[in-house]
């Protein structure tokens, strides 16, 4: 299983929210766990380090999802890899937990939005609530924005304005796909560049608290 650091409040019971977040490319496990008091203060918080080292893709020495080929384009093959290990960790992670959680939320920054959104498309209704802060929509085969594969997801997109990395317009083409197809979908344009703002960390927030509230689970 992808190694991981979690944070568990100490009233934790069975029910509350599990929050999985994915960090950027070049980061690590580490990175994203201090957004969990802001994010979902209520709610059991699980930040797995992606599968591939970054050093060989020129990435420094942490870790990414997938290799990035430019605009919307990750390597299959290594995205792929990802997808599946992903995967595997959202089957096994509930078990390793002290308490018995409810509603998921999948999210992340970067290529963590990006993951989570693909994962949610290519697994529809397996995750409630899926969370893309500065990603894009993968341009990858399996990766489709269809009626079928948003059904049961409920989307938030937020995005700096003036993302030098990945650029307001790919937010937007995803954004745009997913409205297409019927989503469930909340949106936040920050004007920053290439970061998470206090203004969207609160909108995560009660996106979530909301999310979790349609599902019958307790505050996150």
């Amino acid at each position: 299983m992808l190694r991981y650091e979690q944070r568990v409040p100490e009233d934790a019971k069975d029910g509350a929210p599990l929050v999985v977040l994915l960090h950027g490319r070049g980061s690590d496990r580490h990175d994203l766990l201090n957004l969990a008091p802001h994010l979902a203060p209520g709610a059991v918080v699980v930040t797995p380090e992606a599968p591939h080292p970054g050093a060989p893709w020129g990435y420094g020495p942490g870790w990414a999802w997938y290799r990035f080929m430019g605009g919307n384009v990750p390597e299959p093959e290594s995205f792929e890899a990802a997808q599946q290990a992903l995967a595997e960790f959202l089957a096994q992670i509930p078990a390793t937990l002290p308490v018995r959680t409810g509603p998921v939320v999948l999210g992340g920054f970067s290529q963590g939005g990006t993951m989570s959104v693909a994962y949610a498309l290519r697994n529809p209704g397996a995750v409630p609530m899926a969370l893309c802060m500065s990603g894009f929509l993968a341009q990858h085969p399996t990766v489709r924005a269809t009626p079928e594969s948003v059904r049961g997801t409920r989307f938030f997109w937020g995005h700096g304005t003036m993302d030098p990395s990945i650029p307001f317009a790919l937010g937007e083409e995803g954004r745009a796909a997913l409205r297409a197809a019927g989503a469930e979908l909340q949106t936040g344009d920050y004007p920053i560049g290439h970061g998470i703002s206090p203004d969207e960390a609160r909108d995560v927030r009660e996106w979530i608290e909301r999310g979790v509230a349609a599902h019958g689970g307790p505050a996150a």
